[in-house]
């Protein structure tokens, strides 16, 4: 007897072109930082302190002082950096894979560092080939 060729040994009614999602895994060191009997906070203080530094980072920025505050704005997500590297639960700082968060991380933060140490006026870095670049552009 010969087998239906549509079918492919597959059930009747079963579909496999669209697949719903029902859940999705907690990132990888996703769980609390701190006991879960410890109050809300000392359970996030990892994210905490990212947004604490970053917020003490505007405030200085709003204050007149943009090179400071934007260090330190690109201080606080490198240390988020190496809070996801040093930490095997890091709460809600943990969103993706450990990996792409500290790749996301670390290269925001270094961007954000280099772009504040070249701000103009009276950079603290220069780099010749970037303004060479930044000449042939404009």
């Amino acid at each position: 007897m010969r087998a239906e060729s549509g079918s492919g040994g597959r059930q009747p009614g079963k579909s496999r072109r669209f697949q719903l999602t029902r859940d999705t895994a907690r990132p990888e060191g996703g769980g609390r930082a701190a006991p879960g009997d410890a109050p809300a906070p000392a359970r996030q203080w990892p994210l905490l302190t990212v947004l604490g530094v970053t917020g003490v980072g505007l405030l200085v920025v709003s204050l007149d002082a943009f090179r400071v505050g934007t260090l330190l704005i690109g201080l606080a997500m490198v240390g988020g950096a190496v809070l996801r590297w040093a930490l095997p639960s890091v709460g809600m700082l943990a969103v993706r894979s450990r990996f792409t968060d500290m790749i996301t991380y670390g290269g925001l933060g270094a961007a954000i560092l280099l772009l504040s140490l070249m701000a103009q006026p009276h950079p603290w870095l220069k780099i010749p080939f970037l303004e060479d670049v930044l000449h042939f552009t404009v």
